[in-house]
């Protein structure tokens, strides 16, 4: 018989019922790892999105909450966005009856081979911005930005990571081996310029820094990558719940495609071959598991995208626990830079970020 769902959303925006809103009851405890935050939010430009997932037979509920959504409060997505390329990538590759995810490829110019699958892999264990680059690559700006819009998801990708030429408007060629014959090669393609976002709060901070000097201003962000808690949440639940969205809002992958990429997406670092020190198990896990260093039990499965940088952490997540067989999304954002410089690499996330993130996804799955 055919899968029938059920959605029952219970939206409670801007409740005021700490009763009815399980965030806003955590958020009023006393437990030094919320209040700390709680006691200076305008600092720290939370945003939380929280989904219990119910299921009674073939019935699928979801129970909606949040703390201070707005999609017009900018906040920076960080590695966030490696998320919803993963996505197009597969969806796209699938579009080519010429390969797949383990076919091999490099970027023109490039010696590195490897395949779609190893950087996908890469992406989740442990946030690799060299294999998001090379994504970026295969998809360009504009057609990203397209297919998002045609899902219905609020977002705005425009640049690479980590390196000079991020903003770069050109792709470069993507070669593809069968037997080290070249069986397919992408176009380079030029995107449109990007605009300016037209939101609030993308002036931020008293100053930035520019290799070691000091630029003595707000830095701008309005031409930065966009993607906030509302489109990630949303993503999660089409990757998770296909069935509850219309067929051309879906990501269209192959079961065996969607298969690899849920599994990846709660692999550990050390299952992924990176077993130095630096990469312990929650190491890309902030929620319930951020602020320590000791194995995640096994009945607590994280399937989830974070980001990280300019003093910005942000967790889309997920969590099944075996154990209640319960299910949720948890989705929050905050910001730790006390001193209010960009790019100093001076943010409280050990002290402040990283304590809150665990604390709130251990009250939110209690």
């Amino acid at each position: 018989m055919r899968f029938l769902v059920l959605i029952i959303i219970i939206t409670l925006l801007g409740c005021n019922h700490k009763s009815t809103n399980p965030i806003n009851k955590i958020l009023s405890s006393n437990n030094p790892k919320i209040k700390t935050v709680i006691d200076s939010i305008k600092n720290h430009e939370v945003q939380i999105l929280f989904t219990e997932v119910k299921r009674q037979e073939d019935s699928i509920y979801f129970e909606d909450y949040n703390f201070q959504v707005d999609d017009y409060n900018y906040f920076y997505p960080a590695s966030t966005v490696k998320f919803p390329i993963a996505l197009l990538a597969l969806e796209k590759m699938n579009t080519n009856h010429l390969i797949d995810r383990n076919t091999i490829f490099n970027i023109e110019d490039d010696s590195t081979k490897t395949t779609l699958a190893n950087e996908i892999k890469k992406i989740f264990a442990v946030s690799d911005n060299a294999a998001y680059n090379r994504l970026y690559e295969y998809l360009g700006k504009d057609y990203i930005n397209l297919k998002l819009k045609e899902k219905g998801i609020n977002a705005r990708i425009s640049h690479r990571l980590s390196v000079s030429n991020s903003a770069n408007l050109k792709t470069k060629p993507l070669v593809f081996y069968d037997q080290n014959e070249v069986v397919f090669k992408t176009d380079s393609t030029i995107s449109l310029p990007s605009k300016p976002l037209n939101l609030n709060k993308t002036k931020k901070g008293k100053g930035y820094m520019i290799n070691d000097s000091l630029v003595s201003s707000a830095m701008d962000f309005s031409f930065k990558n966009y993607l906030p808690v509302t489109a990630l949440h949303q993503i999660m639940k089409q990757l998770m719940f296909p069935e509850i969205y219309q067929y051309n809002k879906r990501f269209h992958l192959t079961q065996d495609d969607r298969s690899f990429l849920i599994n990846v997406m709660k692999i550990l670092p050390h299952e992924a071959g990176y077993t130095s020190n630096e990469y312990y198990e929650s190491y890309v896990k902030f929620l319930i598991f951020g602020d320590s260093k000791k194995p995640i039990p096994k009945h607590i499965k994280i399937y989830n995208k974070v980001g990280n940088a300019y003093g910005y952490l942000t967790d889309c997540a997920y969590i099944v626990n075996k154990k209640t067989k319960k299910e949720y999304i948890i989705t929050a954002t905050m910001h730790v830079n006390k001193n209010q410089i960009f790019n100093d690499n001076v943010y409280e996330y050990e002290t402040i970020g990283f304590p809150f993130l665990a604390e709130l996804g251990r009250q939110l799955i209690e």
